[in-house]
Protein backbone atom coordinates (compact mmCIF):
# COMPACT_ATOMS: atom_id res chain seq x y z
CA UNK A 1 0.00 0.00 0.00
CA UNK A 2 1.46 3.44 -0.83
CA UNK A 3 1.48 6.13 1.40
CA UNK A 4 1.17 9.87 0.70
CA UNK A 5 4.98 10.50 0.62
CA UNK A 6 5.31 7.78 -1.79
CA UNK A 7 3.25 9.37 -4.16
CA UNK A 8 4.41 13.06 -3.40
CA UNK A 9 7.45 11.81 -4.48
CA UNK A 10 6.10 10.25 -7.37
CA UNK A 11 4.44 13.16 -8.64
CA UNK A 12 7.65 15.11 -7.86
CA UNK A 13 9.57 12.60 -9.92
CA UNK A 14 6.98 13.51 -12.73
CA UNK A 15 7.52 16.65 -12.63
CA UNK A 16 10.89 16.91 -13.09
CA UNK A 17 10.58 14.62 -15.85
CA UNK A 18 8.06 16.76 -17.78
CA UNK A 19 10.40 19.61 -17.37
CA UNK A 20 13.72 18.81 -19.00
CA UNK A 21 11.36 16.36 -21.26
CA UNK A 22 11.98 19.26 -24.40
CA UNK A 23 11.94 16.36 -27.29
CA UNK A 24 11.52 12.21 -26.85
CA UNK A 25 15.46 12.15 -26.54
CA UNK A 26 15.30 14.79 -23.53
CA UNK A 27 12.84 12.44 -21.98
CA UNK A 28 14.53 9.29 -22.38
CA UNK A 29 17.63 11.02 -20.70
CA UNK A 30 15.16 12.44 -17.83
CA UNK A 31 13.41 9.45 -17.24
CA UNK A 32 16.67 7.24 -17.09
CA UNK A 33 18.22 9.63 -14.22
CA UNK A 34 15.49 10.23 -12.12
CA UNK A 35 13.01 6.71 -11.79
CA UNK A 36 16.13 5.12 -9.88
CA UNK A 37 15.95 8.00 -7.31
CA UNK A 38 12.33 6.72 -6.92
CA UNK A 39 12.47 3.21 -6.39
CA UNK A 40 16.42 2.48 -6.32
CA UNK A 41 17.87 0.93 -9.19
CA UNK A 42 21.84 0.66 -10.08
CA UNK A 43 21.39 0.59 -14.01
CA UNK A 44 18.78 2.37 -15.83
CA UNK A 45 17.60 1.89 -19.72
CA UNK A 46 15.03 3.20 -21.69
CA UNK A 47 14.89 0.62 -24.53
CA UNK A 48 13.22 0.98 -27.60
CA UNK A 49 12.84 -2.64 -29.27
CA UNK A 50 11.49 -3.11 -32.73
CA UNK A 51 9.57 -6.51 -32.56
CA UNK A 52 9.51 -7.36 -36.36
CA UNK A 53 13.38 -6.91 -37.04
CA UNK A 54 14.98 -7.12 -33.51
CA UNK A 55 16.89 -3.80 -33.47
CA UNK A 56 16.95 -1.64 -30.36
CA UNK A 57 17.43 1.50 -29.02
CA UNK A 58 19.35 1.97 -25.64
CA UNK A 59 19.33 5.06 -23.74
CA UNK A 60 20.99 4.29 -20.14
CA UNK A 61 22.35 5.35 -16.80
CA UNK A 62 25.02 5.07 -15.59
CA UNK A 63 26.15 5.51 -20.19
CA UNK A 64 28.93 3.26 -19.48
CA UNK A 65 27.71 0.45 -17.96
CA UNK A 66 26.44 -1.30 -21.06
CA UNK A 67 29.14 -1.23 -24.17
CA UNK A 68 28.45 -2.77 -27.31
CA UNK A 69 29.70 -6.25 -26.61
CA UNK A 70 26.80 -6.05 -23.43
CA UNK A 71 24.04 -4.69 -25.97
CA UNK A 72 24.72 -7.94 -28.42
CA UNK A 73 24.85 -10.22 -25.92
CA UNK A 74 21.55 -8.82 -24.87
CA UNK A 75 20.13 -9.09 -28.22
CA UNK A 76 20.99 -12.89 -28.68
CA UNK A 77 18.83 -13.35 -25.86
CA UNK A 78 15.75 -10.91 -26.65
CA UNK A 79 13.16 -12.80 -27.49
CA UNK A 80 12.94 -15.68 -24.77
CA UNK A 81 13.67 -12.45 -22.15
CA UNK A 82 10.55 -12.72 -19.96
CA UNK A 83 10.09 -9.20 -19.59
CA UNK A 84 9.60 -9.19 -23.80
CA UNK A 85 7.34 -11.75 -23.27
CA UNK A 86 5.29 -10.63 -20.58
CA UNK A 87 4.50 -7.09 -22.16
CA UNK A 88 5.19 -7.75 -25.80
CA UNK A 89 3.67 -11.40 -26.77
CA UNK A 90 1.44 -12.35 -23.63
CA UNK A 91 0.41 -7.93 -23.64
CA UNK A 92 0.78 -8.10 -19.93
CA UNK A 93 -0.31 -4.65 -18.26
CA UNK A 94 2.12 -2.34 -15.97
CA UNK A 95 5.07 -2.76 -14.37
CA UNK A 96 6.44 -6.32 -13.94
CA UNK A 97 9.41 -8.07 -12.83
CA UNK A 98 11.26 -10.72 -14.18
CA UNK A 99 10.67 -12.30 -10.52
CA UNK A 100 6.80 -11.71 -11.17
CA UNK A 101 6.96 -14.82 -14.49
CA UNK A 102 10.09 -17.15 -13.80
CA UNK A 103 11.50 -17.45 -9.51
CA UNK A 104 15.31 -15.98 -9.53
CA UNK A 105 16.32 -19.99 -8.23
CA UNK A 106 15.50 -20.89 -11.76
CA UNK A 107 15.88 -17.61 -13.51
CA UNK A 108 19.76 -17.53 -12.44
CA UNK A 109 20.31 -21.05 -14.47
CA UNK A 110 19.00 -19.43 -17.85
CA UNK A 111 21.42 -18.44 -20.80
CA UNK A 112 19.93 -14.87 -20.84
CA UNK A 113 21.15 -14.55 -16.92
CA UNK A 114 24.27 -16.52 -17.21
CA UNK A 115 25.30 -14.89 -20.27
CA UNK A 116 24.00 -11.56 -20.01
CA UNK A 117 23.05 -10.67 -16.47
CA UNK A 118 25.71 -12.14 -14.69
CA UNK A 119 28.37 -10.53 -17.23
CA UNK A 120 26.75 -6.82 -16.17
CA UNK A 121 26.62 -7.64 -12.46
CA UNK A 122 22.88 -7.61 -12.69
CA UNK A 123 20.13 -10.20 -10.54
CA UNK A 124 16.94 -8.49 -10.64
CA UNK A 125 14.98 -6.63 -13.16
CA UNK A 126 11.71 -4.75 -13.51
CA UNK A 127 10.15 -3.14 -16.56
CA UNK A 128 7.85 -0.48 -16.82
CA UNK A 129 5.49 -0.26 -20.29
CA UNK A 130 5.31 3.12 -21.94
CA UNK A 131 4.38 2.03 -25.59
CA UNK A 132 3.41 -1.70 -27.15
CA UNK A 133 1.77 -2.60 -30.10
CA UNK A 134 2.85 -5.10 -32.89
CA UNK A 135 5.97 -3.15 -33.62
CA UNK A 136 7.70 -1.75 -31.12
CA UNK A 137 8.41 -2.28 -27.42
CA UNK A 138 8.95 0.31 -25.16
CA UNK A 139 10.31 0.26 -21.87
CA UNK A 140 11.80 2.00 -18.87
CA UNK A 141 14.06 -0.84 -17.22
CA UNK A 142 15.42 -1.02 -14.32
CA UNK A 143 18.09 -3.16 -12.35
CA UNK A 144 19.45 -4.47 -9.46
CA UNK A 145 21.71 -6.62 -8.01
CA UNK A 146 21.50 -8.72 -4.83
CA UNK A 147 18.06 -7.04 -4.26
CA UNK A 148 14.58 -7.70 -5.70
CA UNK A 149 12.33 -4.35 -6.28
CA UNK A 150 9.32 -4.73 -3.53
CA UNK A 151 5.36 -4.75 -4.20
CA UNK A 152 5.93 -1.50 -3.24
CA UNK A 153 8.45 -0.23 -5.86
CA UNK A 154 6.51 -2.09 -8.44
CA UNK A 155 2.92 0.02 -7.54
CA UNK A 156 4.48 3.07 -7.39
CA UNK A 157 5.70 2.34 -10.95
CA UNK A 158 2.67 1.36 -11.70
CA UNK A 159 1.28 4.87 -10.64
CA UNK A 160 3.57 6.80 -12.62
CA UNK A 161 3.68 4.35 -15.85
CA UNK A 162 0.40 5.77 -17.82
CA UNK A 163 1.79 9.41 -17.10
CA UNK A 164 4.72 8.74 -18.62
CA UNK A 165 3.18 6.74 -21.17
CA UNK A 166 0.85 10.01 -22.28
CA UNK A 167 3.92 12.29 -21.89
CA UNK A 168 6.06 10.43 -24.29
CA UNK A 169 2.97 10.04 -26.80
CA UNK A 170 2.52 13.55 -26.51
CA UNK A 171 6.41 13.89 -27.75
CA UNK A 172 6.33 11.55 -30.50
CA UNK A 173 3.01 13.41 -31.89
CA UNK A 174 3.49 16.68 -32.64
CA UNK A 175 -0.20 17.80 -32.85
CA UNK A 176 -0.49 17.32 -29.07
CA UNK A 177 1.19 19.34 -27.43
CA UNK A 178 2.92 20.54 -24.31
CA UNK A 179 3.61 23.89 -22.18
CA UNK A 180 6.84 24.61 -24.24
CA UNK A 181 4.80 25.02 -27.29
CA UNK A 182 3.61 28.45 -28.48
CA UNK A 183 0.09 27.60 -28.90
CA UNK A 184 -0.88 29.47 -26.22
CA UNK A 185 -1.43 33.24 -27.09
CA UNK A 186 0.86 35.71 -25.55
CA UNK A 187 -1.32 38.44 -25.37
CA UNK A 188 -2.96 36.94 -22.42
CA UNK A 189 -2.11 37.83 -18.98
CA UNK A 190 -1.72 34.45 -17.74
CA UNK A 191 1.14 33.54 -15.18
CA UNK A 192 3.65 30.89 -16.44
CA UNK A 193 2.17 27.79 -14.04
CA UNK A 194 -1.45 28.90 -15.77
CA UNK A 195 0.06 28.45 -19.35
CA UNK A 196 1.31 25.27 -18.62
CA UNK A 197 -1.70 24.15 -17.30
CA UNK A 198 -3.89 25.52 -20.17
CA UNK A 199 -1.32 24.15 -22.67
CA UNK A 200 -1.78 20.63 -21.33
CA UNK A 201 -5.32 21.01 -21.54
CA UNK A 202 -5.37 21.33 -24.87
CA UNK A 203 -3.04 18.37 -25.45
CA UNK A 204 -6.18 16.69 -23.86
CA UNK A 205 -4.75 15.82 -20.16
CA UNK A 206 -7.23 15.39 -17.63
CA UNK A 207 -6.86 17.21 -14.28
CA UNK A 208 -5.13 14.48 -12.58
CA UNK A 209 -2.77 14.03 -15.38
CA UNK A 210 -2.13 17.45 -15.79
CA UNK A 211 -1.14 17.21 -12.06
CA UNK A 212 1.14 14.44 -11.86
CA UNK A 213 3.28 16.00 -14.68
CA UNK A 214 3.28 19.48 -12.77
CA UNK A 215 3.83 17.80 -9.66
CA UNK A 216 1.07 18.92 -7.43
CA UNK A 217 -1.97 17.76 -6.82
CA UNK A 218 -5.44 17.79 -9.20
CA UNK A 219 -7.11 19.87 -6.95
CA UNK A 220 -4.24 22.64 -7.39
CA UNK A 221 -4.53 22.48 -11.36
CA UNK A 222 -8.46 23.12 -10.79
CA UNK A 223 -7.65 26.36 -8.71
CA UNK A 224 -5.01 27.14 -11.59
CA UNK A 225 -8.18 26.84 -14.00
CA UNK A 226 -11.15 29.14 -12.16
CA UNK A 227 -8.35 31.92 -12.26
CA UNK A 228 -7.67 31.07 -15.58
CA UNK A 229 -11.40 31.17 -16.55
CA UNK A 230 -11.76 34.12 -14.33
CA UNK A 231 -8.68 36.06 -16.83
CA UNK A 232 -10.47 34.51 -19.96
CA UNK A 233 -13.86 35.69 -19.29
CA UNK A 234 -15.01 31.96 -19.78
CA UNK A 235 -16.59 29.38 -17.92
CA UNK A 236 -16.00 26.07 -19.64
CA UNK A 237 -12.52 23.99 -20.40
CA UNK A 238 -13.26 23.85 -24.31
CA UNK A 239 -13.57 27.66 -24.01
CA UNK A 240 -10.80 28.23 -22.26
CA UNK A 241 -8.97 26.38 -24.56
CA UNK A 242 -10.70 28.02 -27.71
CA UNK A 243 -9.65 31.58 -26.27
CA UNK A 244 -5.89 30.35 -24.58
CA UNK A 245 -4.74 29.16 -28.43
CA UNK A 246 -6.73 30.68 -31.22
CA UNK A 247 -5.75 33.50 -32.63
CA UNK A 248 -4.90 36.64 -31.62
CA UNK A 249 -8.69 38.81 -31.21
CA UNK A 250 -8.29 43.01 -33.06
Amino acid sequence: MLSRADLERGFRSLGTIAEQSLDAAAFAQAGVRELPALVGAELTTLSICHLKTGRREVTGFPDERLGAEDRACFDRHFAEHPLVQYHAVQRGPGAHRISDSTPFARFRHSALYSEYYRRIGIDHVVAVPIEVDDDVLVSFVLNRKRRDFSDRDRELLDRVGPVLSRLFAALRAPARVGPRTPRVRSDLELTPRERDVVAWLAGGKTDRDIGAILGCSHRTVQKHLQRVYEKLGVETRTAAVMRAVGPTLP
